[in-house]
């Protein structure tokens, strides 16, 4: 079988290629750019922008091809409100629309399709199962919305479209937000917290997204979604606490008034010089906590790796790039 991966080319395709040519399956990336990554040697490129229609027709999808869309913009780097909708909608969206429409032109009907947790809001019911309530608070939740509400159309029209609904990923080659935490304990300085620190923060693993999309094809591609995230998170205060010992820095946890901070980051979000999107910060002192059980009874999916590791891995990925230091990519889970 043919497998398409659009987007293959960034975070979470780079993990699948390899996995599925492990195998024995054939593989097409399509994105915009091409790296220099080892699995090029059996996997072929394509040259695609999914904003544009004409570009995905020209990957030549066919009636057996299995595809999966992770292309994506993301929360990083932080847009201003007025840019926002600008920045995500034409390839969320509107890729989206385009890649179903070559599926259906093409009679191929499976499709692994990547949206967020971010779609459900403020915590409702914890933990959050797939049926929590949606009410995304911004325009990157929004329109990872629109791309699941789109899939349930094309459901009903015989498409098999699975949907993951992933926490913050972090992998190798992507520190993102991490990054700011990161300079604030090599320079030794307080780590401020949103809210009492109590509350838990859960990640999940690049590594764990791609074998699930691979687990979704396994399985035939159920007409269902899935949560993403890993297994028992500790409290923030515990997960940067031991980051900090880690590093051998000076630095201290700080937990500050939720609502004082919310309003401040409000502030500037209106005053065009936002440190965090509001969809981060403004569920950062909540237990927004993912319950994964569907994925392990349906697909057979569970999360190998742990919060504290994962975060411990990305601050040392980000202290070798300081350094000058290449870390391998295979071993190291990052953001």
């Amino acid at each position: 079988m043919r497998h398409v991966i659009f987007g293959g080319d960034g975070f979470v395709g780079r993990h699948l290629a390899p996995k599925l040519i492990a195998d024995g399956e054939e593989v097409i990336v399509a994105d915009i750019v091409k790296s220099d990554l080892p699995h090029y040697r059996k996997a072929a490129f394509v040259q695609c922008d999914v904003t544009d229609p004409t570009s995905v027709a020209k990957v030549g999808i066919r009636a057996d091809d299995m595809v999966y869309n992770l292309s994506a913009k993301m929360l990083s780097p932080i847009q201003v409100r007025a840019k926002r909708h600008d920045f995500f909608w034409p390839v969320n969206v509107h890729g989206t629309e385009n890649i179903v429409a070559a599926m259906d032109k093409a009679g191929a009907p499976k499709l692994v399709h990547f949206t967020t947790d971010m779609i459900y809001g403020h915590t409702v019911t914890y933990p959050m199962t797939e049926e929590h309530p949606v009410s995304p608070l911004g325009e990157y939740g929004w329109s990872k919305l629109k791309t699941e509400e789109l899939a349930a159309d094309w459901r009903k029209r015989g498409m098999s479209i699975s949907l993951f609904r992933p926490r913050l990923i972090i992998g190798p080659g992507r520190l993102g937000i991490l990054e700011k935490l990161f300079k604030l304990i090599d320079w030794n300085l307080p780590v401020p917290m949103i809210g009492s620190g109590k509350n838990p923060y859960q990640f999940i693993s690049v590594f764990d997204c791609a074998e699930a999309a691979r687990l979704a094809w396994k399985a035939g591609v159920p007409n269902e979604a899935y949560n993403l995230g890993s297994l028992n998170p500790p409290p923030v205060r515990k997960l940067l606490g031991d980051l900090v010992k880690h590093a051998g820095s000076k630095s201290i946890l700080v937990p500050t008034p939720g609502w004082a901070v919310k309003k401040t980051l409000d502030l500037l979000d209106l005053l065009n010089m936002p440190i965090m999107d509001p969809e981060q910060y403004l569920i950062a002192d909540e237990e927004c906590v993912l319950d994964v059980s569907k994925g392990e009874r349906q697909l057979g999916w569970i999360p190998h790796y742990r919060d504290e590791d994962m975060l411990i891995a990305a601050y040392k990925e980000y202290r070798a790039k300081k350094d000058g230091h290449a870390v391998a990519a295979n071993h190291v889970p990052a953001e």
